[in-house]
């Protein structure tokens, strides 16, 4: 008989938000007509149409697929070169940061790339992460081996867990041991926090010391307000050293059902062999995207690509106003009702204590129960996130008032 990854079965009960799709669908099966006023402010999925910029770039490109002068089959796996290029000009080089076209790698989602990155990476690392934290950061490194067992909190022994709470403003205190790899998330996910660059200098500064790797998810960067908060890693000198920055379309461009996002590998990045040699990671990334990965359609990438031109750039901005709107909405809602909120600035995520003696997922039922309303319970995101839940803003502007609305009839019930 074929064996298993017995990694696989260290796992907690299931993903965060497949259990929370199941307790909602035993919700609507038992109560249908309750169902039908659910609004959903629990995964962070997006709720507006594409750009019109991009419904163009794909007709257009969709018309090109079916002509043979204009036909394309299998693509680079590392991406088009016109999406990179738009990539490191607009992202990058238009910002004073020199990230080359080919160390931009075009993939259909930063969720895959965060867990793909393990593959380049050896089993004999520290790896510390934020608690709370996207679960999958934990999840895929104890997929693949690198952790124990889960404790009775949910924390995986071998794990370093840099608390974020109140007091450090939800930003990850520099660790006393050393840790190799390090996974950074700002603007938060899912508290909604930043980090400052005087925060971002102390962590490449520790990364270089230790000759640690920082993964730096940025996928939600374009929601920044704040003029002195960075938009990248790479704003902070020395980060090229120690940094991969993933990015994602699915946040800003509306591309959660389209699927594209990029990593950035700087090929200054180098990583220890077992004996000592240090070598570039950039290789090793091009490598296993070459042999894993058959890219990004030619389609979606035209889209992708749309995102950046003037028309497209516009109707970005309009986006990320809206759902910040929403957000604000939300955050004032949650004021009103004396709940402590967090996050909902620069970020689409507000992060909400639960009253005294409640705890997440308590929470997370009564306001389903309750107010019909979907939230994230804090737990889902780690130990310390317990006590917390999180709403999010992707939603349109009638059902985020509407969810305003019974958040404050919910408190005074």
């Amino acid at each position: 008989m074929a064996f298993l990854n017995d990694n696989y079965l260290k796992l907690r009960a299931g993903y965060l938000f497949p259990e929370i799709a199941r307790r909602v669908n035993f919700f609507c099966e038992q109560n249908p007509e309750a169902a039908k006023k659910i609004i959903r402010c629990g995964i962070g999925d997006v709720t507006e149409p594409l750009p019109s910029a991009v419904i163009t770039a794909l007709h257009k490109a969709v018309d090109e697929m079916g002509n043979r002068e204009t036909f394309h089959g299998y693509g680079p796996e590392q991406g088009y070169e016109f999406l990179r290029h738009a990539i490191a000009k607009n992202d990058y080089r238009d910002h004073g940061l020199e990230i080359a076209d080919d160390e931009i790698f075009v993939s259909d989602g930063s969720k895959c790339d965060c867990g793909s990155i393990l593959d380049i990476l050896g089993h004999d690392n520290f790896i510390a992460v934020m608690d709370p934290v996207y679960p999958v950061y934990v999840d895929t490194n104890v997929m693949a081996g690198h952790t124990g067992s889960a404790n009775e909190f949910g924390a995986y022994e071998g794990l370093i867990y840099l608390p974020c709470n109140a007091e450090n403003g939800f930003v990850a205190d520099i660790p006393k041991e050393k840790a190799d790899i390090v996974y950074l998330c700002y603007p938060n996910n899912p508290t909604g926090a930043v980090a400052t660059r005087d925060q971002l200098t102390r962590w490449v500064a520790y990364a270089l010391q230790n000759e640690a790797i920082l993964l730096y998810d940025a996928a939600y960067e374009a929601y920044i307000s704040e003029p002195d908060i960075p938009h990248s890693i790479y704003e902070i000198p020395g980060a090229r050293e120690c940094a991969i920055e993933f990015r994602s379309f699915s946040k800003n461009g509306g591309f959660t059902g389209t699927r594209c996002a990029f990593t950035v590998v700087p090929k200054t990045l180098l990583a220890r062999t077992l004996n000592g040699e240090k070598k570039p990671l950039h290789p090793l990334w091009n490598r296993r995207m070459s042999t894993k990965y058959n890219g990004v359609s030619y389609i979606v990438q035209r889209g992708a690509e749309a995102l950046y031109t003037t028309e497209g750039k516009e109707q970005v901005a309009a986006l990320i106003k809206h759902y910040m709107g929403n957000a604000a909405i939300l955050r004032e809602a949650c004021k009103a009702a004396d709940l402590e909120v967090f996050g909902g600035v620069n970020a689409p995520y507000i992060w909400v204590r639960t009253p005294a003696g409640v705890s997440s997922w308590d929470m997370f039922d009564m306001m389903l129960n309750e107010a019909n309303i979907v939230v994230t319970p804090g737990s889902g995101f780690g130990s310390a996130g317990e006590g917390y839940f999180r709403i999010s803003a992707f939603n349109s502007r009638a059902r985020a008032e509407e969810a305003a609305t019974r958040i404050k009839a919910f408190a005074l019930a």
